[in-house]
C-alpha cells in the first residue's frame, strides 16, 4: 500500500545515456530503486521510465560504472564512465578470480571483442598473435586443432598442448566450442599461476568463460556470415614443354616431345573456391533470480580440396540461478555435432609431383596415367615414367565420412556459509561418441592405375571393395569441492584462502572397428548388409584403461595496504597411472608483488599511473607422457622332444617402476605498467624453466634378453625467454578513437643433458623415401628440440651435381657421405613470435588490422625433394638449372634419382602474415524492435611475407616436432578468406 501513492504520483521521465565521449549507449538497464520499475535504453541511448521526483534511478551496463541519479524533473540525461574494475580487469586464476592489480602471476586476459573479429572455426586459432609467449600453429584443414605452445617446449615425447578449462570443464581441445559463445580467455603462463593445476599444468592453462545473460530485457542476437576461400600462396610449376626438356636432359634421352598437346595444371584440377558460412543465434536475459543464455550455431564449409566437406552444429545453454541470498546454482551445457568427409592431403603432394603432360582423362574417358608412348606424348599404352597416381582419381575413389557427438556439462553450487566464507561444489563431465566409415573401391582403383587393365584380369579371389566401419566413445568427469574465505582487517589487511579437493575420472576409451569385403560401390556405407562375400570379416576392438586423479589443493593470498602482495599455492596429486610408490606428487608455488605506484613517493606522479613488480616460482607436472606398456613377442616356436613344436610368447621390453610425470620448475619476474592517463599500458616478463626428468626411450641392456625400447627419466630440457607487450589507446575529438598494440616474445629452448648412455636413437621427420630429417639422441644435446639433422649442401661440382661438407669441413660428393657427416641445422620451433593490432572507431564505423609473425625457425621443403624419377619440377627449377653455360645456376643439373636429405631443401620458416582486416558499420536506428544492426567485411590471411618457397611456412601437421611438423609433405595450404556478414540485436 505504501508503493501505491508513489506509483500514482510518478511522472514520465525521459532522457539519454551517453559515454564520456558523447556516444549514445544502447542496452543500459535503468531501474527505479524504490518501485523496481525498469527499462532499457534503445539504439540511440534514449529511455522513458515512470518515476517520482526524488526517487533514485540506477543506470547499469557491463563495462561501465554503475551510476545512481536522483529524479529532479521530467528530463534526465546521464553520462556513464568506463569501469576500470570490471571483468576486463579481473582474471580467472583457477578455482577463483582476482583483480589484475592484485595478481602476482603472468596471466593474459582477452575479451571476445579482441578476438572474435577473426571468423575462424577453432576458438584457439583466433588468439594467434594476441598474447606474448603463446605460439599458435594452425592448420586450415576443417576440423583440425591448432598446436598451442606456451613458453616453449618442455617435453620431447610427451603432450605439449595446454589444458583447457571451459566453464570449469577440463578439456584437451576446444574444437566443439563455438567462438561466438566465448566471453573471455585467460591464459595462465607461469608456474606461480599454474601450480594450482598440479600435474596437468605444465604446458599452460587456457581458461575460457562463455557468455551469460546480463540485461534485464531479453536480448536476441543473430550473427551470420559467408566467406570465400582460396590458397594464400601458389607454386608455379613447369609446363609440359619445360618438363619435357628438363626430363630429357635428366634421362640423357629424347623420351618426351617438347611440343606437348596437354598441359595439365593439377593443382587447379583438385581444388575449388572454398565456401564457408556460419549462422549463430542467441537469446539472453536476466532478472533478480536468474541469468540465462542460449545459443545455436551452424558452421558449414566446402573446403578448397575437392570433396572435403565439414559441418558443425553447436548448442549452448548457460543458467545462473539465485536460489536464495546464500545459495546459487550455475548450469552449463554444450553440445557439438560434427559431420565431415575427409580427403587425403597427399593429393596436394601428388598434384605437385604429377607430370603436366598427363591429362586428367584420356579420350576414352579413362583416368590419365603417367605412360609415355613412342611419340613422346602421354598415352594409354607405353612405358611408365613415374609412380605418381592421378590425384583426381585419388580424390574420386576416397570415400569416407566421420560423425562426432560431444557433450560437455557442468553444475556449480555456491553456498555462502557466512560473511566472507563460501563453499563451492562443481561437477563437470564430457562425453564423446564417434563413428565413421571408409569405403575402399579396390577394383576401380586398380583399374584406374593402368588403362590396359580389364575387369577380367582382376583376380576375383582377392579382397575387393573393402568397407571399414569404426566407432568409439569415452566419458570423463570431474568433481571439485572447495572453500573460499576472504576478509579485510583494519582496512589494510586483505586475505583470501582457498582450500579444496578434486577428483578426475578419465573413462575407458573404447574403439571397435570391422571390415567387410566385396561391398558394391554406391551402397549405403553405414550398413554392412550389402556384402556378398563369404570371406570372414576383420574385427578389431581396442580399450584404453580408465585412470583416476585425486587432488588436494590450497592457496593463500594476502594484500597489505593495497601495495604488497603474496600468493602461495600447494597441490598434491595422486594418479592411478603409475606404480604405487610413485603415484603422489607435490606441486608448490609462491608469488610476490609490489604495487609501486601506490607508494607515497609516486602518489602525485601524473605521468606514471600504475606500476607493479611481480615474481614467482613454482613446480609443475606433465602427466601426458609415454607410459610403460609391457611389450611381448608372440608366435615363437620351441621343441619339446621329438618333432613337437609349440607356439610361444616372451616379454620383449623392460619396465621402469619409477616412471612418473615429468616435472617442470620455473622462476619468473615481471612488470605491469600504465602511463599517460592510462593511455599506454604494457607488461614485461622474464622466465627460466627446466624439465629435470625428461622422458626418452631407453634401449634394453644387451644381457636383458629384450630388444624393444621403453620410456625412462633420462634428460633435461630448459626454456629461457622474455616477453613484452604494449598498447596505446586514445581519442581525437569526440568521434574518433584508436588503438595500437603489439607483443613480442623470445624463447631459447635447449636439450641440456641425457643421463642414460642407453638412450634410444629416435629418427624422426621421415620423408617416405627411406630417409629421415630429425634425430633425438646423445648427439642432440645442446640443441633445441625438433632440430633438423641433415647433410650440409656445398654447391655443385663441375658437372652440376650436388656437393656436401663432411664432418671435417671438406667438400665431398654424395657417394662419399657417411652418417657421421650429418649436423644439426636449426629447429622447426621458432625462437621468437610477435603480433600487432591496430584499430579505430569513427562514429558508427569500426576498423581493425591484426598481424602475426615468427622468427628463427626452419622448415623442410619435403615435396620439392620428391623427384625420384619423372616427377614434375617447379618453374624456377625448370628455368634455372646448371648447364655448362650456366654454372652459376641456383639449381643442380637435371637428375632422376632420390636426393639425400640435405640443407639444400631446408629453408627459413620466418614469416609475417596479416591475420585479419575488419571493416564494420553500425547502421542508425531502423526499427523500434531492432536495437543494433552492424554489417561487416573481413579479409582473413590476405597477405603473407615469407622466405619459404612452398605453400606455407606454418607447418603444424601433427604438432609433434619430431615427426612431420615443419616438413611440407602432404600439407594443406594456408588459405585466405573474404567474409561478409551481419550482426543483429533485438
Amino acid at each position: 500500500m505504501m508503493v501505491l501513492p508513489l506509483y500514482i504520483l510518478a511522472q514520465e521521465v525521459k532522457g539519454t545515456v551517453v559515454d564520456k565521449g558523447g556516444m549514445p549507449l544502447p542496452g543500459v538497464t535503468i531501474r527505479a530503486l524504490q518501485t523496481d520499475v525498469n527499462t532499457v535504453t534503445d539504439f540511440d541511448g534514449n529511455f522513458t521510465i515512470n518515476a517520482q521526483n526524488g526517487q533514485d534511478l540506477e543506470f547499469r551496463m557491463i563495462g561501465m560504472k554503475t551510476s545512481i541519479q536522483k529524479v529532479t524533473g521530467s528530463i534526465l540525461n546521464v553520462m556513464l564512465e568506463d569501469d576500470e574494475t570490471t571483468l576486463d580487469d579481473v582474471v580467472l586464476i583457477g578455482y577463483g578470480t582476482r583483480k589484475k592489480v592484485d595478481n602476482t602471476a603472468s596471466i593474459v586476459s582477452l575479451t571476445s571483442e579482441e578476438v572474435n573479429n577473426r571468423k575462424v572455426l577453432n576458438a584457439t586459432q583466433a588468439i594467434q598473435g594476441k598474447a606474448a609467449g603463446v605460439q599458435v600453429s594452425s592448420s586450415d584443414v576443417p576440423g583440425s586443432s591448432p598446436s598451442v605452445v606456451i613458453r616453449g617446449l618442455n617435453t620431447a615425447l610427451g603432450g605439449r598442448n595446454p589444458l583447457y578449462i571451459v566453464d570449469g570443464v577440463p578439456l584437451g581441445d576446444v574444437n566443439n566450442i563455438n567462438s561466438s559463445d566465448i566471453l573471455t580467455y585467460d591464459v595462465l603462463k607461469d608456474a606461480s599461476a599454474l601450480a594450482i593445476y598440479g600435474n596437468r599444468g605444465a604446458n599452460g592453462v587456457i581458461i575460457i568463460t562463455t557468455k551469460a545473460g546480463t540485461s534485464e530485457k531479453m536480448t536476441v542476437e543473430y550473427d551470420g556470415f559467408v566467406g570465400f576461400r582460396s590458397p594464400l600462396e601458389r607454386i608455379k610449376m613447369a609446363g609440359s614443354n619445360k618438363f619435357s626438356r628438363y626430363s630429357n636432359i635428366a634421362l640423357g634421352t629424347t623420351t618426351f616431345s617438347q611440343d606437348q598437346p596437354t598441359n595439365t595444371n593439377w593443382f587447379d584440377e583438385i581444388t575449388r573456391t572454398g565456401v564457408y558460412s556460419q549462422n549463430n543465434i542467441s537469446v539472453s536475459g536476466a532478472s533478480k533470480s536468474i541469468k540465462y543464455f542460449f545459443s545455436a550455431g551452424l558452421y558449414d564449409e566446402k573446403a578448397i580440396l575437392n570433396g572435403l566437406d565439414y559441418k558443425r552444429i553447436t548448442l549452448r545453454n548457460n543458467n545462473d540461478i539465485k536460489i536464495s541470498d546464500r545459495l546459487s546454482l550455475k548450469q552449463t551445457l554444450n553440445i557439438g555435432i560434427t559431420e565431415s568427409n575427409p580427403k587425403p592431403l597427399s593429393a596436394f603432394t601428388n598434384a605437385y609431383k604429377q607430370s603436366p603432360i598427363v591429362p586428367v582423362y584420356f579420350p576414352s574417358g579413362k583416368y590419365g596415367v603417367s605412360f609415355v608412348g613412342e611419340d613422346g606424348f602421354a598415352s594409354e599404352t607405353g612405358s611408365s615414367f613415374n609412380n605418381v597416381g592421378n590425384p583426381v582419381a585419388q580424390l574420386d575413389y576416397f570415400n569416407e565420412e566421420q560423425r562426432y557427438i560431444n557433450l560437455q556439462a557442468g553444475l556449480t553450487l555456491d553456498y555462502k556459509i557466512m560473511d566472507g566464507l563460501k563453499y563451492t561444489s562443481q561437477f563437470t563431465a564430457s562425453y564423446n561418441n564417434w563413428k565413421s566409415y571408409n569405403f575402399n573401391d579396390t577394383r576401380n582403383i586398380w583399374l584406374s592405375q593402368d588403362p590396359t587393365r580389364t575387369e577380367e584380369l582382376y583376380d576375383a579371389n582377392a579382397p575387393i571393395n573393402l568397407l571399414t566401419k569404426s566407432r568409439g566413445e569415452n566419458f570423463d568427469w570431474n568433481l571439485a569441492n572447495f572453500l573460499t574465505y576472504n576478509k579485510v582487517f583494519s582496512d589494510i589487511h586483505d586475505i583470501e584462502f582457498t582450500l579444496g579437493t578434486e577428483i578426475n575420472f578419465y573413462g575407458s576409451n573404447e574403439t571397435l572397428s570391422a571390415t567387410r569385403r566385396d561391398v558394391p560401390a554406391n551402397s549405403n556405407y553405414w550398413a554392412f548388409n550389402f556384402s556378398t562375400s563369404n570371406l570372414s570379416d576383420a574385427i578389431s576392438n581396442t580399450v584404453l584403461n580408465e585412470r583416476r586423479l585425486l587432488s588436494y589443493f590450497g592457496r593463500a593470498q594476502y594484500k597489505l595496504m593495497d601495495k604488497y602482495l603474496i600468493t602461495a599455492t600447494l597441490r598434491r596429486d595422486g594418479t592411478s597411472q603409475y606404480q604405487t610408490d610413485y603415484r603422489w606428487g607435490h606441486f608448490p608455488s609462491f608469488g610476490l608483488g609490489w604495487v609501486v605506484s601506490n607508494e607515497s613517493f609516486l602518489k602525485d606522479n601524473t605521468f606514471l599511473n600504475f606500476l607493479k613488480l611481480r615474481g614467482g616460482w613454482g613446480r609443475l607436472g606433465n602427466e601426458r607422457v609415454p607410459l610403460n606398456n609391457q611389450a611381448f613377442t608372440s608366435n615363437l616356436n620351441s621343441t619339446l622332444g621329438g618333432n613337437i613344436i609349440y607356439p610361444g610368447i616372451t616379454i620383449n621390453s623392460q619396465v621402469d617402476p619409477s616412471l612418473s610425470w615429468e616435472v617442470i620448475e620455473e622462476l619468473s619476474v615481471g612488470v605491469d605498467f600504465s602511463l599517460i592517463n592510462s593511455k599506454l599500458k604494457g607488461t614485461f616478463d622474464i622466465y627460466d624453466k627446466s624439465t629435470t626428468n625428461l622422458i626418452l626411450n631407453v634401449d634394453s641392456y644387451l644381457t636383458a634378453g629384450t630388444s624393444q625400447a621403453s620410456p625412462g627419466h633420462v634428460g633435461e630440457v630448459t626454456n629461457k625467454g622474455v616477453e613484452f607487450s604494449l598498447r596505446w589507446d586514445d581519442k581525437i575529438g569526440e568521434n574518433f578513437s584508436y588503438w595500437v598494440g603489439g607483443n613480442i616474445s623470445s624463447n631459447k629452448n635447449n636439450l641440456e643433458s641425457i643421463t642414460n648412455p642407453n638412450v634410444s636413437f629416435f629418427q624422426g621427420g621421415v620423408l617416405g623415401n627411406g630417409q629421415y630429417t630429425k634425430l633425438l639422441s646423445f648427439d642432440a644435446i645442446d640443441q633445441p628440440l625438433g632440430s633438423f639433422f641433415l647433410w650440409e649442401h656445398a654447391g655443385f661440382d663441375e658437372t652440376g651435381q650436388m656437393q656436401f661438407f663432411n664432418a671435417d669441413g671438406d667438400i665431398v660428393s654424395e657417394d662419399q657421405l657417411t652418417v657421421d657427416d650429418r649436423k644439426f641445422v636449426g629447429s622447426v620451433v621458432p625462437t621468437s613470435t610477435y603480433g600487432i593490432s591496430v584499430g579505430a572507431n569513427y562514429k558508427n564505423i569500426d576498423f581493425s588490422i591484426d598481424g602475426y609473425g615468427t622468427g628463427g625457425s626452419k622448415v623442410y621443403n619435403g615435396k620439392k625433394a620428391q623427384r625420384f624419377s619423372g616427377e614434375n619440377i617447379e618453374y624456377d627449377v625448370a628455368t634455372d638449372f646448371w648447364t655448362p653455360t650456366n654454372t652459376s645456376a641456383a639449381n643442380p643439373a637435371p637428375f632422376n634419382s632420390v636426393p639425400v636429405a640435405s640443407t639444400y631443401y631446408l629453408e627459413s620458416g620466418d614469416f609475417f602474415r596479416i591475420n585479419n582486416i575488419t571493416l564494420g558499420y553500425t547502421l542508425p536506428k531502423i526499427s523500434e524492435h531492432i536495437t543494433s544492426v552492424r554489417i561487416y567485411a573481413n579479409a582473413i590471411n590476405p597477405f603473407i611475407f615469407q622466405k619459404f618457397s612452398g605453400f606455407s611456412p606454418e607447418l603444424n601437421n601433427d604438432g609433434d616436432p619430431y615427426r612431420s611438423q615443419g616438413i611440407e609433405i602432404d600439407a594443406y595450404p594456408t588459405v585466405k578468406s573474404f567474409v561478409f556478414g551481419v550482426n543483429l540485436k533485438f
